[in-house]
């Protein structure tokens, strides 16, 4: 049995989402196209000999007790397994929360996949995304650490080769947006007049997320933010990443993004966040990133 475990926990972005209507559960049905991103939380797992599960994390903003989807995961597992959660978890934040990146459910989803590892339960992929669909929507969506087209409420995940390698620049101002809320407000929302928001062809099909409507009409910096981005010429597209408040630029090669991030630091103020990335390609979406 190993002794310890240092994963790399990844986000992720939509590169579409159709909202197809709200659930009796009170959930909404959607379908979208998500992938694997190269900007990761870092995760360390590792035995204690007694005593309870003992978690930190390096953001002083975020619980560190049960409410923390990491905490909850450990003990699911656990639980699951009829094990003590002797556990010493550490928790190093890179992606930002609120941002429509999916740090917090990566974090859970590795959490889940980490101790597999370490306990050697050798559980499969469907049981550990079972186990995750209890834990949050986008979680089982991480198990399978691959690009999928996602159903239901986020629990159907369909693997699926993307093997489009896309130069991202993230760009997030200082606030989050509530997941609940965007959701709550689709249905009544309207498309903002001289605001893009038609669908942007690709290659690898189409990007367009229907969430946007709602937030924009809420959070208006966000419409401009895309606006603004589209009408650069490094810029190939610009979308909204699930409920926000993240937007991000494809552009033609990483190199773009180092100027594109300077201009919107000019543009907007260096209060927003920057972050230069890439889609992950993998040949064999099975295997876990581990540190």
């Amino acid at each position: 049995m190993l002794e310890s475990i240092d994963l790399l926990a990844p986000a992720k972005v939509n590169l579409n989402l159709t909202v197809k209507g709200r659930r009796k559960d009170g959930f909404h049905d959607i379908e979208s196209l998500m992938v694997p991103i190269s900007i990761f939380d870092r995760l360390r797992i590792s035995h204690l000999e007694e005593g309870d599960l003992q978690f930190t994390c390096s953001d002083e903003s975020l619980p560190v007790g049960d409410e923390n989807l990491v905490v909850r995961a450990a003990r699911l597992f656990c639980e699951s397994m009829g094990m003590e959660p002797r556990l010493k978890i550490s928790l190093t934040k890179e992606i930002p929360h609120g941002a429509g990146l999916g740090g917090g459910s990566s974090d859970a989803a590795s959490t889940l996949l980490g101790l597999n590892r370490l306990f050697e339960t050798e559980l499969s992929r469907e049981a550990l995304a079972k186990m995750a669909a209890e834990l949050g929507s986008d979680i089982p969506f991480f198990i399978y650490q691959s690009a999928a087209v996602i159903r239901g409420r986020g629990e159907t995940v369909s693997p699926q080769p993307f093997t489009h390698p896309l130069s991202l620049l993230l760009v997030k101002p200082p606030f989050g947006v509530p997941t609940p809320w965007a959701y709550g407000q689709w249905k009544d929302s309207q498309a903002i007049p001289g605001v893009p928001m038609d669908p942007q062809s690709f290659a690898w099909g189409t990007m367009q997320n229907d969430l946007e409507r709602p937030v924009f009409e809420k959070y208006v910096l966000l419409a401009q933010l895309k606006t603004w981005l589209l009408q650069q010429s490094e810029v190939k597209g610009a979308l909204m990443s699930g409920s926000g408040s993240t937007i991000f630029a494809i552009l033609p090669e990483r190199n773009a993004g180092f100027d594109l991030g300077a201009k919107v630091a000019q543009e907007f103020g260096t209060e927003l966040w920057c972050y230069l990335c890439q889609t992950i390609v993998l040949d064999e979406p099975a295997k876990a990133r581990v540190a």
